[in-house]
């Protein structure tokens, strides 16, 4: 080979080894959302699948457990009346307390079922603030992360179902809120989630995201209201 050759082909061949050595150590993002084959079962028998999106893995599905996982499968009284408001004690229901959207939306509980550190499966909990934080964070933030936690399309979502994408995988679904007065609201609509995290006496801190927008907001919600519960591994 002459000379000149050797110059131009030298730098041509290292740059080739630091791109492969380059491709080889770059991070598979796709590794970090993806629906594993662990299942997890609650209490009453009830299977979740599961997602890891970073260092977090989530339950798919929201929790529809109606007993606590306290040793003594302890049931959670379901409140169908106007009482609800007034409780501070562990409550449960379905949207208009219609079991068929068990299924598909999961149980709405209220903070105090949630204090009771007995909702999730062994090995399993209510996230804390925090570990919300932390998701969102991984996901973009706040303007991002609604986006990509939503189930995508208007099966379940009221349309246009803006940003949704479930690039994460967690698939978040609308199972809308049962309110102190006892009322229900925005099944379709917004998707709230309750932390274990107490902002004050009254309120605890909960995320929620709705059909309109790709943003996911953290707000305190007074704890006798019904929100969606969605378990984190421990």
């Amino acid at each position: 080979m002459k000379k000149k050759n050797r110059i131009l082909v030298y730098p041509l061949m290292i740059l080739g080894v630091v791109l492969i050595f380059a491709s080889g150590c770059k991070k598979d993002s796709s590794n970090d959302n993806q629906v594993s084959g662990e299942t997890v079962k609650d209490i009453d028998g009830n299977v979740y699948h599961t997602v890891k999106i970073h260092e977090q893995t989530w339950m798919v599905e929201n929790l529809r457990t109606t007993h606590l996982n306290d040793g003594n499968n302890t049931e959670i009284p379901n409140i169908i009346d106007n009482t609800w408001g007034g409780l501070t004690t562990s409550a449960y229901c379905w949207y208009n307390n219609e079991i068929s959207n068990k299924a598909t939306y999961g149980a709405l509980y209220n903070w105090y079922a949630v204090n009771s550190g007995k909702l999730c499966p062994t090995g399993w909990k209510v996230p804390s603030d925090d570990d919300w934080n932390t998701l969102i964070s991984n996901l973009g933030g706040d303007t991002l992360a609604g986006g990509r936690l939503k189930e995508a399309g208007t099966a379940h979502w009221m349309s246009p179902n803006t940003g949704a994408d479930n690039s994460s995988g967690f698939t978040a679904l609308p199972g809308g809120s049962h309110y102190t007065n006892g009322l229900f609201y925005y099944n379709g609509k917004y998707g709230w989630f309750w932390s274990s995290t107490e902002s004050s006496a009254t309120e605890a801190w909960h995320v929620y995201m709705n059909y309109n927008t790709s943003i996911i907001s953290r707000t305190p919600g007074n704890k006798s209201i019904g929100f969606s519960v969605r378990c984190i591994k421990e």
